[in-house]
């Protein structure tokens, strides 16, 4: 059984006609596969360019650069109907069109989108964004990773941790160190791998096994003039920029994995038979998944809005945090309802309701912790007296 939810009010008809593009190719593309997918720890690549072909896998890309020129809560459809048939797969978009081709349209010349967006739009390449470091998580200032220059160009020595996309991409948003230390001394770049690159192990992880997790490091890699992306020193605000909008993604990620926890308990609640009945007519049952069947609305409606400002061209820095905090924290809590209605059936492998439960869990890390969100919202509310 797969329930619908209430449709927010406000969208489009282009709106609803992606949402069911998603829906139809997630139900008939992805879910029949997942389980198996997500055995095998197989990233479905082929998939990914099926879904470049029809305008899935960077929605928001404009139409003069081959994409389909959708906004960013098409995005957020796209994405949570996406990972209501698997999460990891989910990512891959999330990547492609908010971490990549995002600071590609806010801070690219038109050399550089002409050079890789087409490609990024129909999944031709595969891109990656590479902040994160071993020292370097939520404190994104600290970063090691230096550029220093090379002639008309640059060489790249360091190490990046937790890239997704890192070991399947053709090209990389990285950020270095090319001047001193602090928020002011850092630089992105958009480049191909050169000499130098070294693509780590597969990180295991506890959830997303359909998606690549990887270790990147740069040995005195070289960075051919004309990669910087944006101005020397503007690197870190370039990043934060690019997190505040792929956290409205993230929570639209949570959002689907919520929906199908729900979907799987009311689907078994209805048909398992214990006490002469269906298990659903006991309140012990239904109420838990009511209240997530309403705080997930909640969290849906929070998503929508943070992207509606993204669209209007808005502040939404801390209206995509409060959506990131609220639908990862109903993702978590939908998940383990799931486990709990299916008993048994839950904690194994049987059901996708362990894998659910085990996906659902980054959101709350990536693209910021919830302690981090909780940050961002208090200085939007109190300013400078919360710093």
């Amino acid at each position: 059984m797969r329930t619908m939810g209430t449709m927010p009010s406000g969208l489009s008809d282009s709106h609803i006609e992606v949402q069911a593009l998603a829906r139809e190719f997630a139900a008939a593309e992805i879910a029949p596969h997942a389980a198996d997918w997500n055995a095998r720890k197989h990233v479905p690549v082929d998939l990914l360019r099926r879904m470049g072909e029809i305008g899935l896998l960077a929605p928001t890309i404009p139409e003069q650069y081959g994409g389909p020129g959708l906004d960013a809560t098409s995005l957020c459809l796209v994405v949570e109907e996406v990972a209501r048939a698997d999460a990891g797969t989910a990512v891959a978009i999330a990547v492609q069109a908010g971490l990549v081709a995002s600071p590609l349209l806010r801070a690219g010349t038109d050399a550089q989108r002409e050079q890789w967006l087409p490609r990024l739009a129909t999944g031709e390449v595969l891109g990656c964004y590479a902040l994160t470091e071993p020292d370097a998580g939520s404190d994104t200032a600290a970063l090691r990773t230096r550029a220093v220059p090379d002639g008309d160009g640059w060489r790249i020595t360091g190490a990046k941790q937790w890239i997704s996309n890192g070991a399947l991409a053709g090209v990389f948003v990285i950020f270095a160190r090319t001047g001193g230390e602090g928020a002011g001394g850092i630089s992105a770049f958009i480049t191909r791998a050169g000499d130098g690159l070294a693509v780590g192990r597969e990180i295991p992880k506890l959830g997303l096994h359909t998606s690549s997790t990887v270790e990147l490091a740069f040995d005195d890699m070289p960075v051919a003039a004309g990669c910087m992306l944006g101005p020397e020193g503007e690197g870190l605000k370039l990043a934060l920029a690019t997190l505040d909008g792929g956290r409205i993604t993230v929570a639209a990620q949570a959002c689907g994995i919520a929906q199908a926890a729900i979907d799987l308990a009311v689907s078994y609640a209805s048909a398992r038979n214990a006490f002469g009945g269906p298990i659903a007519r006991f309140q012990g049952v239904q109420f838990p998944i009511a209240d997530v069947a309403a705080e997930l609305e909640a969290a849906r409606l929070l998503t929508l809005h943070a992207a509606a400002l993204r669209d209007a061209g808005k502040p939404h820095g801390a209206a995509g945090a409060k959506a990131k905090l609220v639908a990862s924290a109903v993702a978590v809590k939908a998940a383990d309802v799931a486990v709990q209605t299916l008993g048994g059936y839950g904690y194994s492998g049987e059901y996708d309701a362990e894998r659910l439960y085990r996906d659902a869990k980054i959101t709350e890390i990536y693209e910021g912790t919830s302690q981090i969100q909780r940050l961002v919202i208090a200085r939007d509310l109190f300013g400078d007296a919360a710093r």
